[in-house]
């Protein structure tokens, strides 16, 4: 049993204008720190497209199809304020839902340990039917599904460490008793959700807010005090983690620092728990990350954290 590494190269092919910070350059660096020898271990595959009513199990089918529909024949539309599409943006978005589905179907049937999905765009800002914060599709909230549709995973839990708050995955399980949201993130900062008082219908929505400025030991205590325990007693059959690293101390568009021993700490005490509740199976999905250098670095950390097993 390895760790899974699922990308695909149609993810360079999104492109959303000069200067954007959500760049191919991103998944670049990724590749490139991941073809280190210490890395040859891993297993790899390509992510597949997704179907569109496994999309659909979050997203309403006119939706997904206003999307394809809204895709340009050359150059860019403008789809918000810092959102675009150009015409590779939704192979993108079907390989990047498509990667995490296929890291739950390889982590489910126990043929890998864990997975690690690098693609993008991102998704934990798009609600049901409105695409946002560089997001098409919520990759985490159709893998969570899927889990549930397919393999009949009781509970989901899905970690979100990204310095923004993932809205929209939020929102998509208010009122879903079997999925757990838990998000630590930088406050006030976008999309400016996140408040503690944001519980869920069933109170298994669980925020634990950062300030500015705030590093790694106020972000370990919020782990250990508000969420880690939530997780523990949710007893999920998966954990899925919302891997955005853009709380790094380096991120332009964050203002917590981080540092690359705070996502392993991170990433094994989820791990701790995986072993604990659920056979070890995790799937981390890329989400933010912004700087090149943090951001390679960081996925580094976080990868070989879950090869370690």
């Amino acid at each position: 049993m390895t760790t899974l590494l699922i990308s695909h190269p149609a993810c360079l092919a999104h492109d959303m204008g000069e200067g954007h910070p959500e760049r191919p350059d991103r998944i670049r660096a990724v590749d490139r720190v991941l073809e280190n020898e210490v890395f040859q271990m891993l297993a790899r595959d390509v992510a597949p497209r997704a179907e569109i009513a496994a999309i659909s199990r979050v997203h309403p089918v006119d939706y997904i199809e206003a999307i394809r529909s809204a895709t340009p024949a050359q150059g860019h539309v403008a789809i918000d304020q810092d959102t675009s599409m150009c015409p590779g943006t939704f192979e993108a978005a079907l390989r990047s839902a498509g990667g995490a589905i296929f890291a739950v179907d390889e982590v489910m049937t126990r043929k890998v340990r864990n997975a690690f999905v690098a693609t993008r765009p991102p998704g934990h800002h798009a609600e049901m039917a409105t695409p946002m914060g560089f997001c098409f599709f919520n990759n985490a909230a159709i893998a969570a599904r899927h889990a549930r549709a397919v393999y009949g995973a009781e509970r989901v839990a899905i970690m979100d460490f990204d310095v923004h708050h993932g809205n929209g995955t939020q929102h998509i399980f208010w009122s879903d008793p079997n999925v757990m949201y838990t998000s630590t993130h930088e406050m006030p900062n976008y999309p400016g959700t996140g408040s503690i008082s944001e519980r869920g219908e069933h109170d298994q929505i669980v925020n634990a807010p950062l300030r500015a400025g705030d590093g790694g030991d106020v972000f370990r205590e919020a782990m250990e005090v508000a969420i880690l325990p939530r997780i523990d007693d949710f007893a999920p059959d998966l954990i899925i983690i919302s891997a955005g690293f853009d709380a790094h101390r380096r991120d332009p568009l964050g203002n917590l620092n981080l540092v690359e021993a705070d996502y392993v700490w991170a990433t094994r005490k989820l791990m701790e728990i995986g072993q604990k509740r659920c056979g070890g199976r995790v799937v981390s999905v890329l989400e933010g990350g912004y700087d090149l250098e943090s951001l390679a670095r960081s996925v580094a950390a976080h990868v070989t954290t879950l090869m370690e097993g």
